[in-house]
């Protein structure tokens, strides 16, 4: 306990170290939010999860600050919800057991760019008669401009974006465009203000009724923004922080721990065992790595649990074994192992808790170094596709984002927070290890 106030008050006067464990506790709370935000369960059905899920959110949606560095505003998604605000809506009952319904669906419009996709959810009860709709938009100059007229079910999506006889009436131009657009200004600039969205219906049966949704989609949303299938980003960056950290946090201990293992017993048995393990290893440092990896993933499962087995079967019988067996040869010569020896220690005792223990301070910042590095290769399968199908991760963010054009297409966002994340965890424990390097290697201590 001593050893370790000692190292840790060492430690502490570097600020690089500082910075690299303040790092590292700012992505353990970030893996404790996700866990707590977005269960597994529900992050997981999210993730998987169909449009249906994610029908407010828009398609490829920069994050929302990134209009806090812009002059000229970017749209931001407007949500109005009839059954939320039961004071936009008006009923009429007639005495034939007909309703007039009249839904007004407030909203401010200030962006300097124009909503990319416009869109109304109908909700509705009846038994055999369908209720009737007029839709029509009140724009801030006084303006009413009908947009359509319908029958509508129990469940309808009017898409005004997509409606062919609107784009007609507005000269070809796009709805999204042409509602928001200024009549009198030249060069056409937004019209900024209050809008409103006015349905009128009618029911024809006792206690039918009417509800409404309108969504105009913007170019920003949320705190990380939207990919293709209208996924909020801030779930897989999240989630990827516990998944990598766990990853790469197993996957070094499991390398280590047996590689040493293995190392200490060959070492201190010799002869037979201590060759055919030098063989394995040899054997194991001409297979690729990174190909084995590949074929697993690709003929066998992409589980990360599999994943994880085989980086450590690989990982147990790599060059690292060498470099314990070279430390071990020198522990295993050493005074104290004599005396060990000379009052009937057994075999186990000397190994694992002589041996050991006195080489494992030196290994301790090649272990933290070891950590970003499977962090890195987990991304990397997912980029290339072999990735866990099921968890949301960093790589698996990038594989979709290269996947859909984002760089071509201009959504740097998408490839750039996960991106982020991974240079941050392999920095932090960068940080970290090479101070640690400084106070338990004796060439390094002290300078």
């Amino acid at each position: 306990m001593k050893s370790f106030v000692k190292n840790l008050k060492e430690l502490l006067k570097y600020p690089s170290a500082i910075a690299g464990l303040s790092m590292i506790a700012l992505l353990i709370l970030l893996s404790i939010l996700a866990l707590n935000k977005y269960p597994y369960s529900e992050a997981i059905k999210l993730w998987r999860g169909t449009e249906q899920d994610w029908y407010t959110s828009p398609k490829f949606a920069q994050p929302a600050w990134t209009n806090w560095f812009r002059l000229n505003k970017l749209s931001e998604t407007i949500t109005v919800d009839s059954s939320q605000h039961p004071d936009y809506i008006s009923v009429d009952e007639k005495s034939d057991g007909s309703s007039v319904i009249k839904i007004s669906l407030p909203f401010t419009f200030n962006a300097d760019s124009y909503q990319t996709d416009l869109a109304v959810y109908f909700k509705s009860t009846f038994k055999d008669k369908k209720p009737f709709v007029a839709v029509s938009l009140k724009t801030p100059d006084g303006r009413t401009i009908r947009l359509k007229n319908m029958a509508i079910g129990t469940t309808d999506t009017y898409r005004i974006s997509q409606d062919k006889a609107l784009i007609r009436k507005l000269d070809g131009e796009q709805p999204e465009i042409a509602l928001f657009q200024d009549p009198e200004s030249n060069p056409p600039q937004p019209l900024k203000g209050d809008y409103a969205l006015e349905i009128e219906g009618v029911t024809f049966e006792p206690g039918s009724d009417i509800n409404a949704e309108f969504i105009a989609f913007g170019d920003v949303s949320g705190i990380a923004g939207t990919d293709h299938l209208r996924r909020n980003l801030l779930i897989p960056l999240l989630w990827g922080t516990p998944v990598a950290l766990l990853f790469g946090l197993l996957a070094a201990v499991g390398t280590t721990i047996i590689s040493m293992s293995i190392a200490a017993v060959s070492t201190w048995y010799g002869g037979w065992l201590d060759n055919i393990t030098q063989r394995i290893v040899e054997i194991n440092m001409i297979l690729p790595f990174l190909p084995i990896l590949i074929m697993v993933g690709t003929f066998y499962s992409r589980s990360i649990g599999v994943i994880l087995g085989t980086v450590i079967i690989l990982g147990i019988f790599g060059s690292q074994i060498k470099t314990f067996r070279a430390m071990f040869l020198q522990t295993k010569e050493s005074p104290y192992i004599e005396a060990a020896r000379a009052y009937g220690a057994s075999d186990s005792r000397i190994i694992f808790q002589y041996m050991m223990p006195r080489v494992i301070p030196v290994l301790i910042p090649q272990f933290i170094l070891l950590i970003p590095s499977y962090v890195f290769l987990e991304a990397s399968l997912a980029i290339l596709g072999l990735g866990d199908p099921i968890l949301p991760t960093w790589g698996k963010i990038i594989d979709d984002a290269y996947s859909n054009g984002a760089l071509y297409n201009g959504w740097y966002y998408w490839v750039l927070e996960p991106a982020f994340l991974l240079m941050f965890t392999g920095l932090a424990f960068a940080m970290v290890g090479f101070a640690l390097d400084r106070i338990f290697n004796p060439r390094l201590r002290g300078q």
